[in-house]
């Protein structure tokens, strides 16, 4: 790091915000995962991953912000892309501040530098527990042939089966099951679902959205039971969320994928959507 490089740490979101703001919106592809997360803690409270404060932190330079980190409740830490160097000072300044951390998750060189230092400067274990693809849309192309039936946004009758559709989803990726009380502190809370029905008006397959952050909107998650796979109906859902975040204002849709899924990455590419960037995140003991 330069002589002038400094992390400042903060709990104050809209302290961090005026400053760093910016700087998240200056790439809003690659930060996703920041813009949408702090955006839920700006609009449901500092409480909306659970008691304990978030810790945020911005890396200065030059009087301008170079990278940006968060903690949350889940005392997992989340980066911006950051040289090994800088991984290693911040890790020497989170350990000596005496704050836990239970892993990071980061793109996959920031994630392995950071978990790298953090093992030296405190001992802790790290073990790899997750790996995605993020990719960005070019250009929007429906794939052929398009598989009858429409899309459809979801409303309040439609929770039963969306809650049951998130369990399904949740269990093959290995994530916590959800009910009806722990849904409103779930990641599916804030999205936007649309269905995919047949011109009977079953549904047949889900994906949802986030809301527009500094003109990025994510696709996620797309799901469709196991039973009607292989059938276009993926493909289309994806295409119609894909089309309202750009009729909606959208300049950036992102989404992210299963590098070790190849039927996955083959379909979003084939409606357009172009790899940016891998991450990474790692657990720590």
């Amino acid at each position: 790091m330069l002589p002038d490089d400094d992390w400042h740490l903060t709990d104050d979101i809209d302290d961090f915000l005026a400053r760093a703001g910016d700087f998240l919106r200056s790439r809003p592809a690659l930060h996703n995962t920041p813009l949408t997360t702090i955006e839920k803690l700006r609009t449901r409270g500092p409480d909306a991953f659970g008691s304990e404060a978030t810790v945020f932190g911005r890396l200065e330079s030059g009087g301008e912000v170079r990278a940006v980190c968060y903690r949350l409740a889940t005392r997992r830490l989340t980066l911006t892309p950051l040289s090994p160097e800088q991984a290693d000072t911040l890790a020497v300044r989170l350990a000596g501040l005496g704050l836990r951390l239970s892993g990071v998750t980061a793109d996959q060189d920031t994630a392995a530098a950071f978990a790298q230092a953090w093992q030296r400067h405190t001992g802790a274990a790290a073990e790899h527990d997750w790996r995605g693809r993020l990719h960005r849309l070019g250009t929007l192309t429906p794939p052929e042939p398009r598989p009858q039936g429409r899309d459809r946004v979801l409303d309040a009758r439609d929770q039963e089966q969306l809650l049951y559709w998130c369990n399904e989803f949740v269990a093959e990726v290995g994530e916590a099951p959800l009910d009806a009380a722990s849904w409103a502190g779930s990641r599916f809370a804030d999205k936007h679902f649309t269905f995919w029905e047949t011109p009977d008006g079953t549904p047949v397959s889900l994906a949802g959205s986030t809301s527009m952050v500094g003109g990025m909107v994510r696709v996620d998650p797309v799901y469709t039971p196991a039973r009607l796979r292989g059938r276009g109906y993926a493909g289309a859902v994806t295409v119609a969320v894909t089309r309202a975040a750009l009729t909606a204002g959208a300049t950036d849709v992102v989404l992210f994928t299963n590098p070790a899924n190849p039927t996955s990455n083959a379909l979003y590419r084939r409606i357009g959507y172009v790899p940016l960037a891998d991450f990474a995140g790692y657990g720590f003991s």
